[in-house]
């Protein structure tokens, strides 16, 4: 199982460069995507590989509408850590941010239920940018690749993106996944032009978005769950900034983490591909 190589135009980089995020074609066969997301199932039910164990407990809401996010999949799913670590995601991801190298930060495994025509925001993701929580890390120059495992427009809680917000810079108080109130937060964020795009996809498809673009998503209307695998993926250099924000990562350089210590090590950080 891996990822479909596909290179990266000019004109992919342009889109990408001029609003925030790219689209790419299929990049998973069907095969793939029945597997992770059968991976989900097993994943929700602790059903894991290998002898290790997850990054964090796993807790599922009382609410069955709640949506659902698990961090470093790869450690106890084999499926999602073929498609998170493969080379050829970090070939596009290195070609989009005009990197020479890239290695995982980290994944998510995210579910989204359904609420057949029921209007909540138990299944909403807040208007935020991914950087907003990774300000230990010394660039913001790092791509979240969501990769769809189903048909996604948003009948069903696809992704929307605000155009071009990568170039606003890190904004504070952006760490804002876990706020439904999407109005609350156009009124916070929404002090320049605010052009909202969604990214509709066909299974197997995978939007690479900025790590500084704006981006969030409405309810599931439909009565089957928003399946997803994202892989966040980072520049070869990056390194601990001092920063008063923490980040679970941290604790993969050791008991007493240095600024300027590198987040290069292989067994927590892979490395996707490099140039040389």
């Amino acid at each position: 199982m891996s990822v479909i190589s596909y290179q990266v135009t000019e004109e992919d980089k342009k889109q990408f460069n001029e609003t925030g995020y790219w689209i790419s074609p299929k990049l998973i066969d069907d095969d793939t995507i029945e597997r992770l997301r059968h991976a989900h199932e097993r994943v929700w039910s602790k059903k894991y590989d290998g002898f290790g164990l997850p990054m964090h407990h796993l807790h599922l809401s009382d609410n069955p509408l709640a949506i659902r996010k698990f961090d470093n999949g790869w450690w106890i799913n084999d499926e999602v850590r073929d498609v998170v670590t493969d080379r050829n995601l970090g070939h596009m991801a290195a070609d989009l941010l005009n990197e020479d190298e890239i290695r995982l930060w980290h994944d998510q495994v995210i579910y989204k239920p359904g609420t057949n025509g029921q209007e909540t925001n138990a299944g909403n993701v807040g208007w935020h940018q991914d950087y907003g929580y990774w300000r230990c890390s010394s660039t913001p120059n790092m791509v979240t690749v969501w990769i769809a495992l189903q048909d996604t427009d948003l009948n069903n809680g696809g992704m929307m993106t605000i155009l071009g917000s990568h170039k606003w810079g890190a904004v504070e108080g952006s760490d804002t996944f876990f706020e439904q109130d999407m109005t609350k937060l156009k009124a916070k964020f929404a002090t320049r032009d605010w052009v909202e795009e969604p990214c509709i996809l066909k299974a197997g498809q995978a939007s690479f978005h900025h790590a500084l673009t704006f981006h969030g998503s409405g309810p599931n209307l439909t009565n089957d769950p928003r399946l997803s695998v994202v892989a966040h993926l980072m520049p070869g250099h990056t390194y601990y900034r001092e920063n008063r924000q923490r980040h679970d990562n941290l604790r993969f350089l050791g008991a007493r983490p240095e600024p300027g210590m590198a987040f290069n090590n292989d067994a927590y950080f892979p490395k996707l591909y490099s140039r040389t």
